[in-house]
Order: structure tokens, then C-alpha cells, then sequence
């Protein structure tokens, strides 16, 4: 037998010998525990994250939002609801004033979308916008830039009867996200506000960034 041969069978049979003297040490120190191929790679299969990244899952039979003020007049707002970006600069549908999303409040179906210009665009059109508005329907709206300067005792009358309790006092360059609904009977406690204070503005000339984030119930046929 040539040597080249010898010398294969040797490292075949040391190869055996060593893989056997490894599985019965491992089997004795693990106390014969099964083993993935994950934790032989040193890392464990991610967790699944949250809708929109939310701190908490959501039970079923409710939706799981998150919203995003905007920063000053640089970054703009974000809504994202269930899972999906329904509002953000990425997706360039918004614009500086109150950026508003509509939601079917039974299936979460996205109605519409719609940003308007509140230092100096036309308060009718969101006049408009807010009495064409579906009972049942989920309102969205986040703030950027200037959210009040354009707004008039209607407009914030039809908004406090989605269940805002800041409408009615919005101001020039305030921050403010909230979420409501056409039809509800008590205000909603997804509504988060803050004044424009040069003694506490983080920005020049505007408050920090809003977010908030939670579980809305699903409205029931």
C-alpha cells in the first residue's frame, strides 16, 4: 500500500476518534440537553418586534399606532399604523401645518391622507375635509412647523368634537399629536400638547418633538 494511502486512513481514523471523544464529552456536560444550530453559531433567533416598533404588542382586537411630531421646520411628522407608514417625509405626503390621516375604525383600511398649510393656506379646505368625515372613522393628525396661526372657532369646534381636549387652544407654532374619531362620545386619551415657550422651547422658536404610541380598540360593527 503506498504511503499517500496509509496516511488517509490515518487521518480518517483520527478524525473519527476525536469527533467521538467530543460528543461524549459534550453529552456528559450538557447532561444529554439538545443543541441548535443557532446556539452553535453563538446567536439566538432575533424577537419579533412590536407593530411600528412599539414598546408593547397590542392585543387583537385592537390597532397599534405610533406618531411623530415634527422637529421645528426641518424634520417633518411620521404616523405609522399598524405596521404600515401611512404619513412621513420619506414618503413625501406632508407638509408644514396639520397632517391628518382618515382610518376605517373597524378594519384599519387607510381612508386618506391630507397635510394643510396653517400659517398660509386657506382654512376652508380643512373646513371641508373635517365635516366630509365618516362616523366610525379614526382621525390621525400631527403637527409641524406652525399648526394654529390659519385656525378659526370652527375649525377647532369640529376637531374637539373628534375628542380633542387642545383644539381649542392651539397656537402659533405649538406641537401637538392626537388621535380621535368621528363619532366619539368622551375626549381620547391619545392626545399629547405642548406650547410654544421660548423659556422652555428645545428649538429656536418651537417645542421639543411629540411622540406617543399605544393601542386604539377596534371599532365593532
Amino acid at each position: 500500500m503506498r504511503l499517500t494511502g496509509v496516511l488517509r486512513i490515518l487521518a480518517l481514523v483520527f478524525t473519527l476518534v476525536a469527533a467521538w471523544l467530543f460528543a461524549s464529552s459534550y453529552i456528559n456536560h450538557t447532561s444529554m440537553k439538545s443543541i441548535s444550530l443557532r446556539s452553535w453559531l453563538g446567536s439566538e433567533a432575533p424577537k419579533p418586534q412590536n407593530k411600528c416598533n412599539n414598546k408593547e404588542a397590542c392585543p387583537s382586537h385592537s390597532f397599534a399606532f405610533r406618531l411623530i411630531s415634527g422637529a421645528a421646520n426641518v424634520v417633518g411628522p411620521s404616523m405609522c399604523f399598524e405596521n404600515i407608514m401611512f404619513m412621513s417625509s420619506v414618503k413625501n405626503n406632508i407638509g408644514r401645518g396639520l397632517n391628518i390621516a382618515l382610518v376605517n375604525g373597524t378594519t384599519g383600511q387607510l381612508l386618506k391622507t391630507s397635510s394643510f398649510d396653517m400659517y398660509s393656506g386657506d382654512i376652508k379646505d380643512l373646513l371641508e375635509f373635517l365635516k366630509a368625515i365618516s362616523k366610525g372613522s379614526l382621525v390621525l393628525i400631527a403637527s409641524y412647523d406652525d399648526p394654529a396661526t390659519k385656525m378659526n372657532d370652527e375649525a377647532r369646534k369640529l376637531i374637539s368634537e373628534l375628542g380633542s381636549n387642545y383644539a381649542a387652544k392651539l397656537g402659533f407654532r405649538d406641537n401637538w399629536i392626537f388621535v380621535g374619531g368621528k363619532g366619539l362620545k368622551n375626549k381620547s386619551p391619545f392626545e399629547q400638547y405642548l406650547k410654544n415657550d421660548k423659556e422652555t422651547n428645545k428649538y429656536d422658536g418651537w417645542p421639543e418633538v411629540l411622540e406617543m404610541e399605544g393601542c386604539i380598540p377596534k371599532k365593532m360593527d
